[in-house]
This record gives structure tokens, C-alpha cells and sequence, in this order.
């Protein structure tokens, strides 16, 4: 019986596959359906599993780029509060800073 129900939720090496108990319905041109289905047939899949890989990885990139929206703010959000609090440098002092520092390094090459 252990054997029967964990054969139900494990493919493959250990990777869990979860029921499939809700249906997705959308309306597509019928010559985008045509063209996926016979794309998905010519790797040897059915359509249902390369769509609901398509969307893991949609669902995986809008996190990423949530994530990194969310850094970017944070990065803004850091140097506004320099600004405020004065820890800035004007546009000649950061040029002569690195021009020194491209002086240093050119005499050690």
C-alpha cells in the first residue's frame, strides 16, 4: 500500500509531482494551438506538461524580478538617505578619486 501511494506522488528521482485536480482554460488563435501542439509532439511530450512548465518558469522570472525590484529600491532608498545625511561626494571629487586610483594602477603593472 506504501508502495502504491508514494508511486502516486513521486517521479523520477525524488521529485514530487502534485495532483492535478484544477483545469485552465484559455482562448489562443487556432493556429498558435496547432503550432504548440504539434511543437510538444515532436519533443515527445503532451502539450499539458510543457504548459505547466512554461508557467513554473513564468511564475520563477516574475519572482526573480520581484526580488530584484525590490533590491533596487533598497539601493535607491540607501543613497537618498546618504544624500541627507551628507555623505555625498561631488562629480570632480569621485573623477579624481578614481584617476588616482587608475594612476596607482597603471604604476604597478
Amino acid at each position: 500500500m506504501i508502495r502504491y501511494i508514494l508511486g502516486q506522488y513521486l517521479s523520477g528521482v525524488g521529485k514530487r509531482v502534485m495532483p492535478k485536480e484544477a483545469v485552465f482554460t484559455m482562448k489562443l488563435e487556432n493556429s498558435l494551438r496547432e503550432d504548440f501542439i504539434a511543437a510538444a509532439k515532436a519533443s515527445d511530450r503532451p502539450a499539458s506538461q510543457v504548459m505547466r512548465e512554461l508557467m513554473r518558469e513564468y511564475i520563477r522570472r516574475q519572482s526573480e524580478s520581484r526580488a530584484y525590484d525590490a533590491h533596487l529600491a533598497q539601493k535607491v532608498e540607501r543613497g537618498r538617505q546618504d544624500i541627507r545625511e551628507g555623505n555625498v561626494v561631488s562629480n570632480e571629487e569621485a573623477e579624481a578619486q578614481f584617476a588616482a586610483r587608475r594612476a596607482k594602477q597603471a604604476g604597478k603593472a
